[in-house]
């Protein structure tokens, strides 16, 4: 039989390096495409960036790799005991022997579960601790990020890089980092025990392993594709639902229902079909490797079986039934963990994959920062002035164009014109929602870039046309970050703007439930609400972006009443298409095209007969406007 030996060394050999390849081969790269804010990043780079957060967690995982050997060990030992077991059976040793043999099973048995419990704890709650983090820095990250940026990013892509990547990123702390670690480790442990054991036997087994390297490339290849098409899939269909479920109202009004439902469905079917293509790359890996594992086994009983009942030895090695037994055990044990070797580089590219999403948002930097001298604005007076101003979403398109106006402090200054003229720009800049591209803005003299963003801001009241309500109660929703206000302060805020009309009539009283986005309550109760939220935090400046729209008439009134005790408070800036909000203010600021054509107060301008007059007109009737 000695002329086999060089191709069972030859085979040896390639299985090996099939090992190995498999390995390497499954950390290979894969070609990305970046989409928007996204970016390719080096495996590297994502990997040490990923460390980073383990770093503080460092002993847990040295704690969980001590177990991570003990049950490495028992898998080895286990098969050798299993196999002396059936020996001492076979030759009838004495009673007393046996049990101490099992009885050392038992024990290392018991050892192995205890270190695979704890294992298994440690791993979660390590792991749980690290996906917060990353949770929490995205989430903070994301509230750094402007206006303009967000509106570019839409919110079930952010909400799925919150959720779902974070999930897949978890695989690599609580499964995949172990799970390689154990695998490879195990492996080898194996290898050695089953060359200890009968070298020739070993040899045979790895000849299967080329045909697993071919299946596992294949494999790779394919399920790749198939979780990008699913990952694209959920990104899709978390987006489409998002705006939709949001924009419901608009779909029911207009009797849009079952257009809607196609689109999904349409989205839906894809989402499906991706997830059975993956289940199917599965499907298929699955049973071959089943399929090349029994074929070792069935070579395993063949032989060694033939050389145990004809009392002969395989290739000058004596094959007992202990043997034969700890064979067929390690077998399993070898091929297991080379197709979990597979899976969990699956894995680690999905958690790869998902990491470089949400990394690409990190490491979107914030277009409104601090510049390093930037200063805390203590005390604001509520002067402001425009100079020479020029402003542009897009380049090129300007919205803004050397637009300069000054606001006395506690001054009341209103901003009309048509859609598009750049009102509510102003308003965005003056508080730098957004940051100018030429000219310069000034708060009492200093220039808003050498303010802290928080500190200006914190100075700013703004009530907005669509008034945003959170889920929880009115309370909660006034106060936002002032929890300690008592109810006293609450209310004596919803009285000077009149909001105690309404919650004076409710049951629960500020305590009543305010649903997603406040949607059971009306808009001029929304709005009330709003001006209560503002005037609580006592702000220097109150900006107030077409509050006065879409309100009933009894509304209205309060809300005027509102208006005219706030204009007292400080510096008021609003844009109101109606003019009989802003009759009354200090001053009227007329723009057309991104620039200002006049100002004055109400009558100065109806005298200029210009641009304001023609307003007046479209609302008036012309012996109103010739009074």
């Amino acid at each position: 039989m000695r002329e086999y030996y060089p191709l069972l060394v030859t085979g040896a050999i390639v299985g090996v390096l099939s090992i190995a390849f498999i390995i390497a081969f499954a950390a290979m790269k894969d070609k990305k495409e970046a989409f928007g804010f996204e970016r390719n990043m080096k495996d590297s780079e994502i990997i040490k960036r990923l460390l980073v957060y383990c770093k503080p967690y460092w002993k847990n995982y040295l704690v969980i790799f001590i177990f991570v050997l003990i049950s490495i060990a028992y898998d080895v030992i286990s098969p050798l005991l299993i196999g002396n077991i059936e020996e001492m059976v076979k030759d009838r040793f004495e009673m007393s022997q046996l049990m101490r043999m099992i009885a050392l099973y038992a024990s290392v048995l018991i050892v192995s579960l205890i270190s695979n419990y704890v294992q298994a704890i440690q791993l979660q709650k390590t792991g749980q601790k690290i996906l917060t983090a990353i949770r929490e820095d995205l989430f903070t990250h994301i509230e750094s990020l402007s206006h303009n940026q967000l509106n570019h990013i839409p919110v079930g892509k952010l909400v799925t890089r919150e959720t779902n990547d974070t999930n897949a990123i978890s695989m690599m702390f609580t499964h995949i980092l172990v799970n390689l670690f154990k695998n490879a480790l195990l492996i080898v442990g194996v290898l050695v025990a089953m060359l200890s054991l009968n070298y020739e036997l070993t040899l045979m087994v790895l000849c299967f392993v080329p045909f697993i390297i071919l299946f596992t490339i294949i494999f790779r290849k394919f399920s790749r594709r198939a979780y990008r098409r699913v990952k694209d899939c959920t990104t899709d269909i978390n987006t489409y639902l998002s705006e939709n479920l949001s924009g419901i109202k608009i779909t029911q009004i207009f009797n849009n229902e079952q257009k809607k439902r196609e689109e999904f469905r349409e989205k839906n079917d894809k989402t499906a079909k991706a997830r059975v293509a993956e289940m199917l790359v599965f499907g298929i890996f699955r049973p071959i490797v089943y399929m090349l594992y029994v074929s070792s086994i069935l070579c395993l009983l063949y032989l060694s079986g033939k050389g145990y009942i004809q009392n002969t030895s395989f290739m000058g090695q004596v094959i007992t039934s202990g043997t034969l037994v700890s064979f067929y055990m390690y077998i399993s044990k070898f091929y297991n963990p080379i197709q979990s070797l597979a899976e969990t580089f699956n894995w680690l590219q999905s958690a790869m994959a998902s990491a470089e999403k949400d990394f690409s948002i990190m490491d979107m930097e914030p277009e409104i920062v601090d510049e390093p001298d930037a200063m805390e604005l203590e005390h604001f007076n509520g002067e402001i002035e425009f100079k020479n101003v020029w402003f542009a979403y897009k380049e090129g398109e300007w919205i803004l164009k050397d637009v300069s106006f000054h606001v006395n402090a506690r001054e009341t200054v209103a901003f009309v014109g048509a859609t598009g003229a750049g009102k509510t720009t102003i308003l965005g800049l003056v508080c730098r929602n957004y940051d100018i591209q030429k000219g310069q803005i000034l708060v009492d003299g200093i220039d808003i870039k050498k303010i802290k963003v928080q500190s200006l801001r914190r100075h700013f009241g703004q009530m907005l046309q669509d008034v945003f309500l959170f889920a929880g109660t009115i309370r909660s929703n006034i106060v936002l970050r002032e929890e300690s206000m008592t109810d006293a302060k609450i209310m004596e805020a919803c009285r000077y703007v009149n909001a105690d009309h309404f919650i004076n009539r409710l049951p629960a009283g500020l305590d009543e439930e305010v649903r997603e986005r406040g949607n059971n309550f009306s808009a001029g109760q929304r709005q009330l609400l709003s001006f209560a939220r503002t005037i609580i935090h006592k702000p220097d400046v109150m900006i107030l972006d077409e509050a006065t729209a879409n309100i009933d008439t009894e509304t209205e009134q309060l809300i005027q009443n509102s208006l005219e005790k706030m204009m007292n408070i400080g510096t008021m800036l609003i844009v109101a298409h109606r003019l009989s909000t802003i009759q009354h203010a200090d001053k009227i600021i007329v723009l057309d095209h991104g620039r200002i054509m006049e100002q004055g107060n109400h009558f100065e301008l109806l005298k200029k007969r210009g641009a304001y007059y023609e307003l007046y007109k479209l609302q008036y009737s012309g012996a109103d406007a010739e009074a």
